[in-house]
């Protein structure tokens, strides 16, 4: 198998997990699951286990909130597929831990590159937060940029891209 980078991104609950799930279960391989949610309530956890008995025993889920690049290089040569879910939910960890602007694009930078050199087909999950109205206030503004901006680099570095909308894939490149 051919090792290829596909970016799906969508808004909330737009299929995009759904779809992510089922482009890696075509491609067959050992799957890594590369989760960056974190359980910091009941409701949370709670959803984390029902995901993880959803994909079944077939994955093997990694759980890492901010080291992302490091458990990438990790997993490479004994995984045929990784599936990253998602790449908001990173920036968040990420931009909690720092104010510093060059750190944040940094850790951008390098989240972009391992996913780029890893020999591994890469599926990475994004939410499109740019397409509703301007937030209300700085801290939402410069998590709109920055993901805005990661998205762009995901993109830019990927194969094929899909937005999700409604459930169904629309390719873009």
């Amino acid at each position: 198998m051919a090792k290829k980078i596909y970016f799906i991104t969508g808004g909330a609950r737009s299929g995009k997990s759904s779809y992510a799930e089922q482009l890696a279960n075509s491609l067959g391989g050992r799957h890594a699951y590369v989760a960056t949610a974190q359980a910091l309530d009941a409701e949370m956890a709670e959803r984390i286990e029902n995901h993880k008995k959803d994909r079944g025993d077939s994955w093997e889920t990694f759980e890492e909130p901010l080291e992302a690049a490091e458990l990438i290089a990790k997993l490479q040569g004994d995984y045929q597929v990784m599936l990253f879910d998602c790449l908001t939910l990173w920036l968040s960890n990420v931009l909690a831990r720092t104010d510093e602007d060059a750190n944040v694009m940094k850790q951008i930078h390098e989240l972009v590159d391992r996913v780029r050199n890893v020999e591994m087909t890469s599926i990475i999950v994004s939410n499109e937060v740019g397409l509703g109205i301007v937030p209300d206030n700085p801290l939402a503004r410069r998590f709109r940029d920055v993901a805005g901006i990661l998205n762009q680099r995901m993109a830019q570095a990927a194969d094929e891209v899909y937005i999700m909308a409604a459930g169904i894939p629309v390719k873009i490149k």
